[in-house]
């Protein structure tokens, strides 16, 4: 990944000679508000940003006009939709207030080989030098044979996709780490594999979303008005996310939908995770199971083909 000093945020020096950034959700829903911090600080250096997300909208649903190619949605402000769920357009109007670059590129759920193509086009018609994969949770650093998997599909499908793209800069970042126990995964085997990502030099480290700045004032204002407009569906990734970056700890209640769970925000959900997208991709044990996928439905029946072949490891608790 190249020689990096501790003066300098390795996720910032990686990205340091790219000039027309594509910071996109890996996992679908609200993952590319996990990239919000990230792009608020990069535009303010005066990179370009575009922002991108794998949707769980029903993206049938918008008008003709919105859509760059097949499957690339151009969402703008002036989007509309009868999905109630649709947070491409949410994010839009949010960018439109804040007089920040308010297009959101949206594409629907697919697999690796159309999902690359929806990339590729974006790369040609953007003139894109970097892409950063963003996750809300840690489940994309799971390589496949961990005791639980979380929820992989869009994460690896993305990841899968942007593996084979010639860009000069590719990255994936977390946000939320702690996050995913909720679907089951063991984040001592999360951080098992980021510590061999570090051996093998594709770990950039972890950088803090520092609570007073501007980055995190902004996201916790984009949190909240997408709660305000998904009510029946607020992000539980982000609810906890926004509470970690101001500073709250243990069960913060924010939505119905987490009433019946002890939540535990923490300051580590407020951290970004950073590794080489390439060097991810190498350790990912089945990425070649879904290289020729075409849809989604075929990426799922062959990651739970490949998860009924593997022994998984052995979970161990977190010691302190």
């Amino acid at each position: 990944m190249g020689i990096f000093s501790l003066s300098i945020p390795p996720l910032f020096a990686a990205l340091g000679s790219s000039r027309n950034v594509l910071i996109a959700g890996a996992g679908g829903g609200f993952d590319v508000y996990a990239g919000l911090p990230l792009a608020v600080a990069l535009w303010n250096s005066g990179v370009r940003v575009h922002l991108a997300n794998l949707s769980f909208s029903e993206l049938e649903l918008i008008d003709r006009d919105a859509w760059m190619t097949e499957h690339v949605a151009a969402i703008s402000p002036e989007t509309t939709s009868p999905d109630w769920y649709f947070p491409e357009g949410t994010l839009a109007r949010w960018l439109a207030v804040h007089d920040l670059p308010s297009t959101v590129y949206a594409f629907p759920p697919l697999g690796v080989q159309t999902l690359r193509e929806a990339y590729r086009h974006l790369i040609d018609s953007l003139g894109i030098d970097a892409i950063v994969l963003v996750d809300g949770g840690t489940d994309i650093l799971l390589r496949g044979d961990e005791s639980n998997l979380g929820t992989p599909v869009e994460d690896i499908t993305s990841l899968g996709a942007v593996a084979g793209l010639d860009v000069p800069v590719k990255l994936v970042t977390c946000l939320g780490f702690g996050i995913d126990a909720f679907d089951g995964v063991n984040h001592v085997q999360v951080l098992e594999n980021i510590a061999a990502l570090d051996r093998e030099g594709g770990y950039l480290g972890a950088l803090s979303i520092p609570n007073a700045s501007r980055e995190a004032m902004l996201y916790r204002d984009a949190v909240a008005d997408a709660q305000v407009a998904t009510p029946a569906r607020p992000s539980i990734v982000h609810g906890q996310i926004e509470a970690a970056t101001r500073g709250a700890f243990g069960d913060v209640q924010f939505s119905r939908r987490t009433s019946g769970s002890a939540l535990f925000v923490n300051p580590l959900m407020a951290i970004y995770f950073t590794v080489g997208l390439d060097k991810l991709a190498a350790r990912c044990l089945y990425l070649d199971r879904i290289e020729n996928t075409i849809g989604r439905r075929q990426v799922i029946s062959r990651i739970e083909a490949y998860r009924n072949e593997v022994s998984p490891r052995i979970p161990r608790a977190f010691p302190h």
